[in-house]
């Protein structure tokens, strides 16, 4: 992937107007540290309207058990010898329309809710995201509306906490007494690097644009309210996956062209997919042949969505030996920093004063 490597800029979509407009990202230092090869990850989201009478706790620990044991079974039937590698649950999945404040319906992580959520992870080997409302510091009367992410072994890998509650209209309090959070942390788990947005999140610039800088490779944005086109601008204006996980209409996979390329609508579901977490993005260019040159040369060995419609793409590797960027510079390919840069030194040379503010 461009951001993984050392000689080669990040680059990320900003939008597409007359021309595509990409710019370089800051998170290439960490990610170079990272071996170039294909990183194939399965992920699994679900879609559960929970706009019904909380049963408690305890079946309801049991209800998202029982679907990401759905997730695990799919990544094995649908990917033979593969494990899912990390599920991801909608907002407040644990304690979802549970009636009360903050404080009468938040629940402390240790105890039955890591007891349940870690026996999953243990029994199918993957990272799961739990979210729920959660105690803080019931002495300080501190609870927040939070994604706990667990390893493989069921143990806590971090926590982020909702920078962006909901202020109700007139009321005085954000999400019936939750604590905003204030830092957007990015986990490091063994397929590489995952950060986390909640809902109303989406609102607000300041935690996508830290996750990209920071070098998030994967978000996950659990959330009640749901959307398609809000974080397919996220993922392509920051060069990362989004994967959502809700509780009504649609919970969608978006790659960093801000394509959606896998969702569920209709009634609750689950859906496993697999990514590729080194990849690059090219735009359009006279000897790429929207991709053929790829397949032409490397056979199955090299995967693409390309289109036509915004003259642009992402392209992985299926050859364990040989990164997606070596094929790439192989068949001298530019890559759209470069284009950029040349761009930008002829721009300089030949304008007549500066660009108008």
């Amino acid at each position: 992937m461009l951001r993984k490597t050392t000689v080669i800029t990040a680059v990320l979509a900003v939008g597409w107007m007359a021309t595509s407009v990409w710019c370089a990202s800051s998170a290439a230092a960490e990610s170079a540290k990272r071996k170039p090869g294909p990183r194939k990850v399965l992920v699994g989201t679900l879609m559960y309207n929970m706009f019904h009478e909380y049963p408690g706790p305890k079946r309801r620990l049991e209800e998202l058990g029982r679907f990401i044991d759905q997730m695990a079974e799919e990544a094995k039937s649908k990917y033979p010898g593969r494990q899912l590698d990390i599920a991801a649950l909608p907002e407040m999945a644990v304690n979802g329309n549970a009636k009360g404040s903050a404080a009468e319906t938040s629940l402390a992580l240790e105890g039955p809710v890591l007891e349940a959520m870690g026996a999953k992870a243990r029994e199918h080997g993957c990272y799961i995201a739990v979210p729920l409302y959660l105690v803080d510091d019931r002495k300080k009367d501190s609870y927040s509306n939070a994604v706990v992410l667990l390893d493989r072994q069921g143990a806590v890998v971090g926590t982020y906490r909702k920078v962006f509650p909901v202020a109700g209209r007139d009321q005085q309090v954000l999400e019936g007494g939750v604590t905003p959070g204030n830092e957007f942390p990015v986990f490091d788990c063994d397929f590489g690097r995952v950060g986390f947005q909640i809902c109303f999140d989406i609102s607000f610039d300041e935690g996508w644009e830290a996750l990209g800088r920071k070098g998030a490779e994967l978000v996950i944005w659990p959330t009640q309210s749901p959307g398609r086109i809000k974080p397919a601008f996220r993922a392509m204006r920051n060069n990362y996956f989004v994967l959502t996980s809700t509780w009504r209409n649609n919970a969608s996979l978006l790659d960093p062209t801000g394509h959606r390329i896998r969702e569920i609508t209709g009634p609750d579901g689950i859906f496993v997919e697999q990514i590729d977490l080194d990849y690059v993005l090219l735009t359009w260019q006279p000897t790429l042949k929207d991709g053929k040159i790829l397949t032409e040369k490397y056979g199955g060995g090299v995967g693409y969505r390309y289109s036509r419609a915004e003259d642009s793409g992402i392209f992985w590797s299926n050859d364990a030996s040989k990164p997606i960027i070596e094929m790439v510079r192989e068949l001298d390919l530019e890559f759209p920093a470069d284009l950029l840069n040349r761009s930008r030194l002829l721009h300089a040379k030949f304008r007549k004063g500066p660009i108008e503010p």
